[in-house]
């Protein structure tokens, strides 16, 4: 029997996640201003989306647009709201960063893990700053025995997944070998359409991203069941009524 491949949508609020439910998502990203491409929700937001919904929810943790950690004190900032989080039951989340060279800023990564880590480390999605490292496989290498890293968030390209194609095949046939670094579930996201689809399945990815394709009036409008309920169906198994 095939395995159900995973669909995760972004979320903005509980509205959000209730009609993401509806259409048959696995599981929420939670985020806030995505003008800036998602940045960290307050806790009041997580408390909604978490009473609103079953699903698991992934929360952002990034201060501020693009993939640096920023200052010290930005750093033991994002680190105290990290902890906030874990306290009010946020268990599962979304984080990465580069350092000035392009490569995985691991002094960033260890407070945040070291910040979540009790009692135990939680499950977590490295997200699309990989798509903008000097280096996808170096960067793979250094975070490989990070404890809880479950998940890559790619594209494959900074541009997008039609850019990012060849990697993201590349990157599969890797994962579904087994290859040191791997390991994690490769999710496709960022500009994803309905139409790579065939060719990701094809290779044999099984998480799939989807932001602005839930909502049909765009990122000023809400996430819309029936199109989530689309996606679901493309990729297997349909949703079914939440409430």
């Amino acid at each position: 029997m095939s395995k159900r491949a995973l669909l995760e949508v972004i979320a903005l609020d509980a509205r959000d996640a209730v009609a993401a439910a509806e259409g048959g998502a696995d599981r929420l990203e939670l985020v806030t201003d995505m003008a800036a491409d998602g940045l960290t929700p307050s806790l009041a937001t997580f408390r909604e989306v978490r009473a609103a919904v079953p699903l698991p929810v992934r929360v952002m943790l990034r201060a501020s647009d693009g993939f640096s950690a920023g200052t010290p004190a930005d750093l033991r900032a994002l680190t105290e709201t990290a902890r906030a989080l874990r306290d009010v039951g946020a268990d599962e989340f979304v984080f990465g960063f580069l350092d000035e060279t392009g490569g995985p800023d691991l002094r960033a990564l260890d407070a945040l893990l070291d910040a979540l880590g009790s009692p135990a480390p939680p499950r977590w999605t490295f997200h699309r700053a990989i798509d903008r490292a000097a280096s996808r496989e170096s960067l793979r290498k250094h975070l490989a025995d990070l404890p809880g890293l479950d998940t890559y968030l790619t594209a494959g390209s900074p541009e997008g997944v039609t850019d990012g194609l060849p990697a993201l095949l590349a990157e599969a046939a890797l994962t579904q070998r087994g290859e040191p670094g791997y390991e994690p579930v490769l999710m496709a996201g960022g500009g994803l359409h309905l139409t790579h689809l065939p060719q990701l399945l094809a290779a044999g990815i099984t998480a799939f991203h989807i932001g602005g394709a839930a909502r049909p009036q765009g990122w000023a409008g809400p996430v819309v069941a029936s199109a989530v309920r689309e996606w679901r169906g493309a990729l297997g198994g349909l949703g079914v009524s939440f409430g």
